[in-house]
């Protein structure tokens, strides 16, 4: 992040890149090769599950990449029985800690758009007696309760300033809900789709594209691009309950790379636009005309292209990588290790990721995959401790994002490993070292 998300004057849960790891097809590597995959060859530090899968939860353990889990929507009523939520979170949860960092538990998807009494009338309860069962295995702190909610849970968003909830569902539910958000210190989670919004007319304005804007009349604030419209919307039906102080995740948004003949705007190359753009302004610290100076902590919709998914081909083709981890287009979520050679325009590649070639007789050290948290931490604090230089992985430094131990962990251990000799035994770490040949800068992070 640079220095201005960290001043002070900058709200936000994180302005860091998440993806929503949706699995609905037949042709998926399994999750212990995606895991890895996200690990060594992406930037990517959070991942949304749509189940609490132990088989994926145990592929994500010593990553310390920050998970979050959902509890299918049909399980919200049993949920709402403190008993129950008890023994979900003793047998979902409690095995996986801490080796898998979760962040968070995501109580269904949508809850509100269903318009099923009971998963409506149940939700909150659901969301509550987890906590309680959170609080009962002291997780509370670590983990926190939250839930995804369409862009239909408001009754009016235009102008921003107009948004407000639907009649009903704003005091009975989401009042409660707000009021739950705000004593445990959890985000409202949005789906925010600016691809479901648009027309050829308003295409410019979703792609983050220059155009003539928005203006609201009634706060004389203007708009130049969609999203900022739809968290705006959000933020002032919020603001009419009276909750401002609660941060708004994006827990979906992206744009399809393939859909069907006739859909303006449906390509790949408007698909790297916008995930690229968004990339860059949930994370740049200039917020929205409503919420100045906010980073957004947000999750592209999706990481893969899921086959089985119905629905219009768009459904089917809203993924980063293909089955096989290839990218379908390139927006800088690969580490340099793992980058292909992309043409100037993003269209679909074929390349598999390698990484770079050896350069011939350069070494590099990094962590063993698996390795210890708590062992690379010790190797960072002994590496800074000696004096060499660790500003890159400070906060503003060019490698400190991704910002995890086993990134950070890196970066440490190589420069130390670069100062000496370049004996293998100068990149042991108490076995938790290896040397590669693959060069691992990325960015502007230079190793």
């Amino acid at each position: 992040m640079t220095e201005q998300c960290s001043s002070p004057l900058v709200l936000g849960v994180d302005g860091t890149i998440g993806v929503n790891y949706g699995m609905v097809a037949n042709n998926l590597p399994p999750p212990a090769q995606v895991a890895h995959f996200l690990l060594e060859s992406t930037i990517i530090n959070r991942v949304r599950l749509f189940d609490a899968n132990p088989d994926t939860l145990r592929a994500f353990a010593h990553t310390g990449i920050a998970i979050s889990v959902t509890v299918p929507n049909e399980q919200i009523p049993h949920l709402a029985k403190l008993n129950s939520a008890q023994q979900w979170v003793k047998t979902s949860i409690v095995p996986h800690i801490p080796a898998t960092n979760i962040v968070r538990i995501l109580v269904g998807n949508e809850v509100l758009s269903t318009a099923n009494k009971l998963l409506i009338a149940s939700l909150v309860p659901a969301m509550q007696t987890l906590h309680t069962a959170l609080v009962g295995v002291s997780l509370d702190r670590r983990i926190k309760v939250s839930t995804p909610h369409s862009l239909g849970i408001l009754s009016t968003s235009s102008p921003p300033s107009t948004g407000k909830f639907q009649q009903g569902y704003d005091i009975h539910v989401l009042k409660p809900l707000l009021s739950f958000l705000r004593a445990t210190n959890s985000p409202f989670m949005i789906n925010p789709y600016p691809f479901f919004g648009c027309s050829a007319e308003t295409l410019d304005y979703a792609l983050f594209r220059p155009n003539s804007g928005v203006f609201d009349e009634n706060t004389r604030l203007t708009y130049a691009n969609m999203l900022d419209g739809q968290l705006d919307a959000v933020f002032s039906a919020m603001k009419l309950l009276g909750f401002t102080d609660i941060e708004i995740v994006i827990a979906e948004t992206g744009w399809p790379s393939k859909g069907d003949a006739g859909q303006v705007g449906v390509d790949a190359e408007s698909a790297a636009e916008f995930n690229g753009k968004i990339m860059k302004h949930a994370t740049s610290g200039v917020g929205t005309p409503l919420m100045p100076n906010r980073t957004f902590e947000t999750y592209i919709f999706a990481l893969f292209n899921e086959d089985l998914k119905p629905g219009p081909t768009s459904e089917r083709n809203f993924g980063l990588f293909d089955p096989n981890m290839t990218p379908v287009y390139n927006i800088g979520v690969l580490r340099r290790t793992a980058r292909v050679n992309f043409p100037s325009d993003p269209t679909p590649v074929v390349a598999p990721v390698n990484p770079l070639p050896a350069t011939k007789g350069k070494k590099w050290c990094l962590p063993k995959s698996g390795a210890n948290e708590e062992a690379l931490q010790k190797n960072i604090d002994y590496v800074c401790g000696l004096g060499l230089d660790c500003r890159p992985i400070q906060e503003g430094g060019a490698c400190f994002t991704p910002n995890t131990v086993q990134a950070h962990a890196a970066y440490a251990m190589n420069a130390y490993y670069q100062s000496t000799e370049k004996n293998d035994y100068d990149c042991s770490f108490e076995q938790t070292g290896t040397i590669t040949t693959g060069d691992p800068s990325y960015g502007r992070c230079k190793y």
